[in-house]
């Protein structure tokens, strides 16, 4: 999962997949990787959500699960779905972005 992560990291526009168990290990491990915003699968609605949301570049998939057609579609949803770019989510993305860079958490509202 790592290297796949890496892999996406270092190759902007790409697009990842890390299958484990429950998924969950996968993902966690995925989102230490800087760059790396990954979203664990669970229905068709997150696999979209992930992409359309939150501009997910890795999608994690738990194999124990999900049966392999199952496990096929969510990651085509995922693999098909852009990006919104609607403000609300860019500004989200930017801000855990800046934290990712410094550290230090953004003001209260």
């Amino acid at each position: 999962m790592l290297r796949a992560a890496e892999g996406v990291a270092s190759d902007p526009g790409s697009l990842g997949i890390v299958i484990g168990g429950s998924g969950n290990g996968e993902q966690i491990a995925a989102n230490k990787v800087k760059g790396v915003r990954a979203a664990l699968a669970w229905s068709e609605e997150t696999a979209v959500l992930g992409r359309e949301h939150n501009d997910a570049n890795v999608v994690a998939i738990g194999a124990r699960m999900h049966s392999l057609e199952e496990a096929t579609r969510l990651v085509e949803r995922f693999l098909e779905t852009p990006y919104s770019g609607e403000e609300r989510h860019t500004r989200r993305i930017d801000m855990l972005s800046r934290y990712e860079e410094s550290g230090e958490l953004p003001p209260l509202p």
